[in-house]
């Protein structure tokens, strides 16, 4: 193997919903090698998502094991690979063993709503005892939901990991067992992966960023700790949480396999990182990643805006230790490539996610059918836990078709309502929008986005963004090529393949007629099930 050429690239390891990746770049932003595989979900109960935190590490072990054989496949020593970056799903909640350092459950996915009860609790808690923001001194009723979402940027909602924390403390007695002897590690998903990759219970490397911290409602948005009002709120135990860590700095190294001793260098949540990977680095510069769900983040730079309308206060990174954060305000849709999915899979309309393109553009318009994605609720900017999926406006006339279409401009009208909210908060309207993810490869879902929004869509040709954005942190926290995340002009010969832009051609009574019959699709959505306080 010793004719095998030296080169400097960073690994990025890609954990999504329902497919890790890793992938290994150039100075360029390159992709040198690559491996992707899919793992198994597990959907046992209606509105339930879990996944299994043992096949999930395997993933990423078969992943980061294969990319390094086409590494050298393609003539490149594996020590070329000089840090990793890893980047994740967010939200979604690990529980396992101090001890063992083994899974007590499934892992619960961002997007399971079972949790509906426990957050009717919070909201009664909150609405009746309320917060206690000081010692013996109680915010509630309107006045607590605001100093909760002061704190965290949060509302309380089945999305966000405490709540999915709260609820397998309270459902599992291995758990609850657990959290009560202090044996009790929680984590979202790049901790567990970390923890593993690091060596297990041997280290016990226990860390978390800022920027999935941030996704928890148990951190403090200006401090970037744990808050002791909200820990104590929620009635968590501050000893089974991670440390917070920031996105950019060597975290440890890889305890085992064909990368052994490469250090961990970034760490952001996904979205977070597509942010980052696109280079939306500056206050105003904004991105929407199409995946599973769909993700707008709009870059406020130093200042944390709270959103009056709907939207998360984030978040975006922090370049080092001792470096200022850089916030976000977020726009999230639970629903976006999986309604495609969910077309293919359970509803067999169609036999591949690309076929949806083709069906939806043998039709000029719905015929009257609106399609509300919410099979787990409504996130942003409704925030209704009780939505259900709703597809109304059929009769005889209505096809396969015309549900294919009013699928994909469901997504459409989700991403025009997060613009609608983002134009209120920031006081600017949005010229462009600079879209990635998988759902973006068909030319179709973006002519439906440009004409649904009336604004230009912007679609880079390299759309790794997710991956590139944690490679970047990753790269930046040894310097490697000279980038640095702080100065955006040394990532200047970064991703600088071009791009394609879809504009609007819809006319402007037609978009404003279908928005307003969207707005009432959506009214008839909500508030179909309601959470208990059990």
């Amino acid at each position: 193997m010793s004719n095998l050429k030296q080169g400097e690239f960073v690994g990025s390891l890609d954990c999504g919903t329902t497919s890790t990746r890793f992938l290994i770049f150039d100075k360029y932003a390159n992709i040198v090698a690559q491996h992707q595989i899919e793992y198994p979900q597990y959907y046992p109960e209606p509105s339930w998502h879990e996944q299994d935190p043992d096949e999930l590490m395997e993933s990423c072990d078969v992943c980061i094991t294969e990319a390094s054989k086409a590494l050298e496949a393609a003539g490149w020593a594996k020590e070329s690979v000089k840090v990793i970056g890893i980047t994740n799903q967010r939200e979604s909640a690990v529980a396992w063993s101090r001890k063992t350092g083994k899974p007590l459950c499934r892992l619960i996915v961002w997007d399971d709503s079972r949790t509906k009860n426990t957050v009717a609790h919070f909201e009664h808690k909150l609405q009746t005892v309320g917060i206690e923001v000081a010692p013996g001194q109680f915010k509630k009723g309107d006045e607590g939901v605001k100093a909760l979402r002061e704190l965290s940027g949060l509302p309380i909602s089945t999305y966000f990991s405490a709540i999915k924390l709260r609820w397998m403390i309270d459902h599992y007695d291995n758990v609850r067992k657990a959290h009560e002897e202090d044996d009790l590690l929680f984590g979202t998903v790049e901790s567990w992966i970390v923890y593993r990759l690091t060596g297990g219970a041997k280290t016990n490397l226990h860390i978390t960023d800022v920027t999935n911290a941030s996704r928890t409602l148990l951190m403090n948005l200006k401090t970037l700790k744990w808050d002791p009002v909200l820990t104590k709120f929620f009635e968590i135990k501050d000893a089974v949480l991670p440390k917070i860590v920031s996105s950019s700095e060597i975290y440890g190294e890889l305890a085992y396999g064909p990368l052994k001793g490469v250090k961990i260098g970034g760490i952001a949540g996904d979205q977070q990182a597509a942010l980052v990977g696109n280079k939306c680095l500056k206050q105003g510069e904004a991105k929407c990643t199409y995946g599973t769900g769909a993700f707008l983040l709009f870059c406020t730079g130093e200042d944390i805006v709270q959103s009056a309308h709907g939207l998360l206060s984030t978040v975006a990174y922090q370049d080092g230790s001792d470096s200022k954060p850089v916030y976000a305000l977020e726009g999230s849709i639970a629903v976006a490539g999986s309604a495609i999915k969910w077309l293919r899979d359970s509803m067999k309309m169609v036999s591949s996610a690309a076929e949806v393109n083709d069906l939806a553009d043998s039709v000029p318009d719905t015929g009257g059918v609106y399609f509300v994605t919410a099979f787990s609720g409504l996130l942003a900017p409704y925030w209704d836990p009780g939505a259900a999926g709703l597809l109304i406006g059929l009769s005889s006339y209505t096809t396969p078709a015309h549900i294919a279409l009013a699928t994909l401009e469901a997504n459409a009208f989700q991403t025009r309502a997060i613009l609608e909210s983002m134009k209120l908060d920031s006081k600017k309207d949005l010229k462009h929008l600079m879209v990635d993810g998988g759902m973006t490869n068909g030319d179709k879902v973006m002519k439906v986005l440009a004409d649904i929004g009336g604004f230009t869509v912007i679609r880079p040709e390299m759309r790794e963004s997710t991956a590139l954005g944690s490679a970047l942190l990753a790269g930046s926290a040894i310097r490697l090529h000279g980038w640095d995340i702080s100065k955006p002009e040394t990532l200047a010969e970064v991703n600088t393949a071009g791009s394609m832009n879809f504009t609007p051609s819809m006319p402007e009574p037609e978009r404003e007629k279908r928005w307003q019959g969207w707005k009432r699709a959506i009214e008839r959505s909500k508030g179909w099930e309601e959470g208990v306080d059990e």
